[in-house]
């Protein structure tokens, strides 16, 4: 298995090196299994060129190989810093190698604007996709061939995979791993690699037989970036109606139509949540699950914990770990 890190001017570096290392790591926890012994990940960092690139935020990095006629199983695209069109048009040699590999099997993954590499090839025209979601409104004018997914944090249409942020791309490749070794390694490297629980492919990503979301666009972009922000404490739905254009009390009953909850409802249900899987499925504290998702106070979040699943978070944690254990249990 050869997989390609393609390394570009005004990169966002963790959207190569997360990938980077997951599947490094990989390699390592999959050789204490007999069966994954003979097995090989080849990692190379490729760019157009043979000089180190130093990125906006002053990290550096230097190539192993230039792009080439060399076949790789798997391609990474990184994410790009601000507007991503001319660092696109400038690097129409990548474009056209991204197609070459494609075309000769390669799987294509990318990360947030990073997909506009993927875009200008063509390769997308009529298929899904998705992008960072302050990019949404120019990616469906610079690409209105692509199906942009606005609801979803991972697309696949055949071997290319789209992944909206650096977190989705964790899942994106933990999905990998688990295929080109186990759930075993899988599970393995979330745990070391995460103290949260991560969110498993198949609720992220799209697929074509969903049809249960609802048809306002603008609101799914509310609903996402309300879902990347349940960690900020204090969160003015004032200042999220006019970020989106609209006053507050038209916001809220557009959102209320589309999702039949108050933007309020549907944050806190959204953070109630999370904090249900933290407790199940993590080692952190009460407060410290508290805290992840956006409450200060301990006591204000146990009672709204309680409310939400009829048990205190101590309780609820004590209750679903137990029975987890006893299902793993032999008869």
């Amino acid at each position: 298995m050869r997989i390609a890190f393609v390394i570009t001017p005004h990169m966002l570096v963790t959207s190569l090196t997360n990938a980077y290392e997951l599947l490094f790591s990989a390699t390592q926890v999959a050789k204490i299994h007999p069966e994954f012994a003979d097995s090989e990940i080849e990692l190379c960092k490729v760019a157009d060129g043979d000089q180190r690139i130093t990125q906006p935020s002053g990290l550096s990095l230097s190539p192993d190989a230039p792009l080439s006629g060399d076949v790789y199983d798997m391609i990474y695209l990184p994410a790009l810093w601000r507007n991503p069109r001319p660092v696109v048009k400038q690097n129409s040699a990548l474009v056209e190698w991204v197609r070459w590999q494609y075309e000769h099997g390669a799987i294509i993954n990318s990360t947030g604007t990073g997909v506009c590499f993927i875009a200008e090839t063509g390769l997308l025209n009529d298929k899904p996709a998705t992008t960072h979601w302050h990019h949404f409104d120019q990616f469906a004018r610079d690409y209105p061939l692509v199906e942009l997914k606005r609801q979803h944090f991972i697309t696949q249409a055949g071997h290319i995979f789209c992944a909206a942020s650096v977190n989705a791309l964790t899942d994106l490749t933990l999905h990998h791993v688990q295929r080109f070794f186990n759930k075993e390694v899988s599970d393995h490297l979330s745990r070391h690699f995460s103290h949260e629980v991560r969110q498993p492919f198949d609720r992220l990503s799209y697929s074509a037989e969903e049809n249960a979301n609802h048809p306002d666009e603008m609101m799914l972009q509310a609903q996402l970036w309300l879902q990347n922000h349940l960690s900020k404490a204090a969160i003015s739905m004032k200042n999220l109606a006019e970020f989106f254009g609209m006053s507050q009390r038209n916001f809220s009953r557009r959102f209320k139509n589309a999702t039949n909850m108050t933007p309020v409802q549907y944050l806190q249900s959204r953070r109630l949540s999370v904090a249900r899987d933290l407790l199940q499925n993590s080692n952190l504290s009460i407060k410290e699950i508290a805290y992840r998702v956006g409450y200060v106070d301990v006591s204000y979040f146990t009672k709204l914990f309680k409310d939400f699943s009829a048990t205190t978070p101590r309780e609820y944690r004590t209750t679903v770990r137990a029975k987890l254990f006893n299902s793993s249990d032999p008869d």
